[in-house]
């Protein structure tokens, strides 16, 4: 019930809140949406706040954004070891100057009278939420690593099926609490939006860019002096956003070609007519070849057994994969008894293959979300985003000759006996009868 509230009512609520709040704000009072600069009051703490806090905040977001819009760019983009580690290091990098810039941010508004006079109760909930925001984010990049890439096959499934109005809470609800906590925050800090200054993201002024210089006149003499002395640094200033503008307008131009460059690499060139009738046939190679595996599955679903391998080519530490009567993938081990153990290899989070390795605590790894199964039990360690066994699975043994030695059920019980010398040309089946007992 916690997570439908968590996952599903309160995006929705959120979204709405923050749809219908800021243009009633932007409607009825305009004056309060744009950014209510503390500059005046105190400038030298800002500079090294706000800083570091809108550069890493808003390229976190750019590579948030990036991956929701375009998953499978995204996803092939990180398939690379090279650029995998590239893009964690960097957001870990960024999460930590948001840190620090949040950090002195909060610290100058606690300490400055003239800033705390300006300071609402709004402002320091969204200052703390958005501290344990970015506190959740890093704790994710360092405890979860190569979250760049499973977020392809959760988060960013997640927020599609939200914005197409198909909510699956699913593909979240089984996360860590330290990612459920952080994919909240989310939804919060946009409900919380039409209430607090991030409202301003809505006002960007562009227009500032383009219009003559203002001159302000004090009517306190000093302070005209203090004006005019100030009014060479606002143009330096004025010039300086400008060539920000032309510096970023650059990159833009750099980053559209690069993109031109990589969505070739991902997705080849245009084809010639005689590329494309060489890809037709292609895929009506590839058609045939289906219509031969499923035939294959027909005859594999009307055979009694199906061979996994001779019993002496198992080994403890590393499973023998093979496909199931379900089409399937399963795994084939040799137990401390020195008969089989099978168990299936499709992890029960959300349908990865599992790794076939085993480690000095006799777990086996599923690489999507880090969950990991003991092989005896198939129990998945606590707190993984798995939260179900794998299933074990009965086996046959067999002479050479086709006599059934040694068999045992999915729930462990065992009929037959063998000598050693019996059991060392044996051959492990799975056999249909046995197909629908699972634990």
């Amino acid at each position: 019930m916690i997570d439908s509230v968590l996952f599903i009512a309160l995006p929705y609520l959120a979204i709405f809140v923050c749809v219908f709040g800021s243009i009633y704000r932007i409607r009825r009072q305009p004056i309060t949406y744009s950014s209510l600069s503390s500059q005046f009051l105190e400038n030298q703490g800002l500079l090294w706040g706000s800083v570091p806090w809108h550069i890493g905040i808003l390229l976190i977001l750019l590579g948030h954004f990036i991956a929701f819009l375009m998953p499978s760019l995204w996803q092939g983009a990180m398939s690379h070891a090279v650029v995998l580690a590239g893009v964690e290091s960097l957001g870990l990098g960024l999460a930590i100057v948001c840190t620090v810039g949040l950090v002195v941010l909060g610290v100058r508004r606690i300490t400055s009278a003239r800033i705390q006079a300006v300071t609402s109760g709004m402002d320091l909930i969204v200052l703390l939420l958005l501290l344990a925001q970015v506190g959740l984010g890093l704790a994710t990049a360092v405890m979860y690593r190569s979250g760049a890439l499973w977020c392809s096959a959760t988060t960013t499934p997640y927020v599609w099926s939200i914005v197409s109005f198909h909510p699956d809470m699913s593909f979240v609800q089984d996360m860590p609490v330290i990612i459920k906590g952080h994919i909240v925050g989310a939804w919060l800090l946009i409900l919380l939006t039409p209430f607090s200054r991030l409202i301003h993201m809505f006002a960007v002024p562009f227009q500032y860019l383009f219009r003559p210089p203002q001159q302000v006149v004090w009517t306190d003499p000093r302070r005209q002096e203090a004006a005019v002395e100030t009014l060479s640094e606002e143009e330096s200033r004025r010039h300086f956003l400008k060539a920000s503008v032309g510096i970023s307008s650059g990159l833009l131009l750099l980053g559209i070609g690069v993109t031109d460059k990589l969505a070739r690499f991902f997705f080849g060139p245009r084809l010639s007519q005689k590329e494309e009738a060489e890809l037709m046939q292609f895929r009506l190679d590839r058609l045939k070849l289906t219509a031969e595996q499923k035939q294959l599955e027909l005859e594999r679903q009307e055979s009694p057994y199906i061979l996994v391998g001779e019993l002496a080519d198992l080994s403890p530490d590393e499973g023998k994969y093979f496909i199931d009567y379900a089409m399937l993938p399963a795994m084939a081990f040799k137990g401390e008894d020195g008969l089989p153990l099978l168990l299936s290899a499709k992890c029960t989070h959300l349908g990865c293959t599992v790794g076939n390795k085993v480690d000095d605590k006799g777990k086996i790894l599923c690489p999507c979300h880090l969950s990991y199964f003991d092989i005896k039990s198939g129990e998945p360690n606590p707190n993984s985003p798995a939260k179900l066994p794998l299933p074990h699975i009965g086996w046959v043994l067999m002479d050479t000759r086709g006599n059934v030695l040694v068999s045992r059920t999915a729930s462990g019980q065992t009929k037959g006996s063998a000598d050693q010398a019996a059991l060392a040309g044996a051959r492990v089946y799975i056999a249909k009868s046995l197909a629908e007992e699972t634990t």
